[in-house]
């Protein structure tokens, strides 16, 4: 077996190490003679902890989905590379149907009743929010215990029903750009900008937990972010370093930033 010490303290040092051991360890059954091995839902960082697995493991290979294109939340698969056959991936997808005239239901709302029902939040996918309802993705093991117990959100009466996979209609989300200069990559300089929060405070946040750049807790509030980048800050969503677009003549930076809302 390959020697993954290495690998696990380095994911231990980021916050990672029991998702990276979770993951370590389906990979080491399909070496061992499985054809496949599927972990639950996790971020798109999952994605960089199965590739560290994959180069300690070269005779892998490693697919990911999350139900729909583009979708945030994902199961990663590893697989033999000799395997012929589907890997399935034990997504389905749920429709949450409510009264709209009765309450206006948020995010928050759909995912805190559903923990609500006692289920890990590594059982559910992503969450579509539409207009009187939801489209939900759940680990195919635990479908049928929310079709049939989910049904409340915050004291609204709520229906749910299977779906098909080819029947999602992906998220729609607002997109606020922001063309702006900062005075270096520091990730406190660009957020700031970004969610539109005082320095001060965007400090304050880093140093609390709150913000995560690529899925990943945040080092530092002087962690310097480059394009593409992910910054997620609790409460204020998600956006993304689309482009750095040149230093000014007094030596500012032009970063375009895409804020999801």
């Amino acid at each position: 077996m390959a020697d993954t010490s290495k690998l696990i303290r380095y994911f231990e040092a980021s916050g990672s190490g029991e998702e990276a051991r979770r993951m370590l360890d389906l990979a080491e059954q399909v070496v061992k003679g499985k054809p496949y091995r599927v972990c639950d839902f996790t971020s798109p960082a999952g994605l960089v902890i199965a590739d560290a697995i994959k180069a300690a493991y070269p005779e892998l290979l490693v697919q990911s989905y999350g139900g729909y294109e583009g979708a945030e939340r994902i199961r990663i698969a590893f697989v033999d590379s000799h395997f012929q056959g589907t890997v399935d991936m034990g997504i389905i997808p749920l429709k949450v149907s409510w009264d709209p005239r009765f309450r206006l239901l948020n995010h928050r709302d759909v995912l805190g009743s559903l923990m609500g029902l006692g289920i890990d939040r590594s059982k559910f996918g992503d969450i579509i929010m539409g207009q009187g309802g939801a489209q939900i993705l759940v680990d195919s093991a635990v479908a049928d215990f929310v079709v049939q117990n989910f049904t409340k959100i915050a004291m609204v009466a709520v229906s749910v029903t299977p779906m098909e996979l080819d029947e999602i209609a992906p998220k729609e989300e607002k997109i606020k750009e922001v063309r702006t200069t900062v005075a270096s990559l520091r990730l406190d300089a660009v957020a700031s900008s970004g969610f539109s929060v005082s320095r001060t405070k965007l400090v304050s946040a880093v140093n609390a937990g709150l913000l995560q750049v690529n899925w990943q807790p945040a080092k530092g509030p002087s962690q310097e972010v480059k394009e593409g980048d992910i910054i997620s800050m609790r409460g204020r969503g998600r956006m993304k370093v689309e482009a750095i677009t040149g230093t000014s003549r007094k030596g500012r930076i032009g970063v375009y930033l895409k804020r999801f809302m």
